[in-house]
């Protein structure tokens, strides 16, 4: 595990020091919460503190029954996204029990703020909530820190033209297959992750052979066909960049196949069984629909194949991302 990594706040022990704390879920690490980071990254260095970001996994709706909405990262991409704020950055992920969501807002602010993470400065959300019925909010963290020895404040949002940047926008972007406005707020392009499992090969038979993902998590825009990049992970999460790509997704009409989350990667040929790819959804080509025979679809795919080297021949990996597209 990396030292800026921390499974809980209780495994922070000896590492403990005078703290910057931000709490939030973000998911998607979108520009919203980019901002927020770096505002946070700035406040502990004048104020000589270490920043550290406090997230939950699972998420507490979840875990409360409450129906989590499918996430725009994995809690393994979201902690990579939220490490490449900077080197003093370390995260924490706090597990979310019950247990800790019947907790007073007194215990947390006590037991995690104070003692594990010796936080002087806690900045959250202006819509934090915290404690047993969430009952504690913004005003109830500054009262308590007072008393504990710590400020509480929430950072300012921020946004464009449209509105802020948040998750429920970019969901209702790629609930309506709008890619380029989900990506203006996430600052990349939104990206799903699986394990390439056996299919039942007949990519093959139309000499376009596809990885099919198996275990995809995060939100899934409208079914259809889409030019993508894509990254091969290791056991870490470390991508590296893999190539170009045509993504499938849905029931795939004209095999009546049921399913699938399927990747075509482009002048690409090597065995992927029990790799994780990650896809990066650049840009809808067309919708999903049935085809009167293989022929046809043949066709269609090959029209594909070409539109996504058209639409994908001027991306390079993003420095930031070590050697991975994002």
């Amino acid at each position: 595990m990396s030292p800026r990594l921390f499974a809980g706040s209780e495994s922070v022990g000896a590492d403990r020091a005078p703290s910057l704390v931000a709490i939030g879920n973000f998911d998607g690490v979108h520009r919203g919460h980019q901002a927020v980071i770096a505002a946070a990254l700035r406040e502990a260095e004048e104020r000589a503190l270490r920043p550290l970001i406090v997230t939950f996994h699972p998420h507490p709706s979840e875990v409360l029954g409450r129906g989590a909405l499918p996430a725009l990262t994995s809690i393994e991409r979201k902690v990579r996204l939220l490490l490449r704020a900077g080197d003093p950055l370390s995260v924490v992920v706090e597990p979310f029990t019950i247990e800790l969501s019947r907790s007073d807002p007194e215990q947390f602010a006590q037991r995690i703020l104070r003692e594990r993470l010796d936080a002087r400065v806690v900045i959250v959300g202006d819509n934090f909530r915290f404690g047993r019925g969430r009952s504690g909010d913004l005003k109830t963290l500054q009262t308590l820190g007072r008393d504990l020895g710590f400020a509480a404040h929430a950072e300012p949002l921020v946004g464009d033209d449209e509105g802020l940047f948040s998750s429920t926008r970019i969901r209702e972007a790629l609930r309506g297959g709008e890619l380029a406005r989900a990506e203006l707020c996430l600052g990349r392009p939104h990206s799903i992750a699986g394990m390439v499992a056996r299919g039942d090969g007949r990519g093959r038979t139309i000499a376009v052979p596809t990885a099919n993902l198996a275990g995809v998590s995060e939100a899934l825009p409208p079914h259809g066909v889409y030019a993508c990049l894509v990254d091969r992970e290791d056991e870490h999460g470390r991508g590296a960049a893999a190539g170009l790509g045509v993504m499938n997704l849905g029931v795939r009409p004209t095999l009546q196949a049921g399913f699938s989350a399927e990747v075509h990667l482009l002048d690409f040929d090597a065995d992927l069984y029990g790799a994780k790819l990650r896809v990066h959804l650049i840009e809808r080509l067309r919708e999903e629909r049935r085809f009167p025979d293989l022929n046809a679809l043949k066709a269609q795919i090959a029209a594909d194949i070409s539109q996504a080297r058209a639409r994908l021949s001027d991306k390079t990996p993003d420095p930031a991302a070590e050697g991975a597209w994002f």
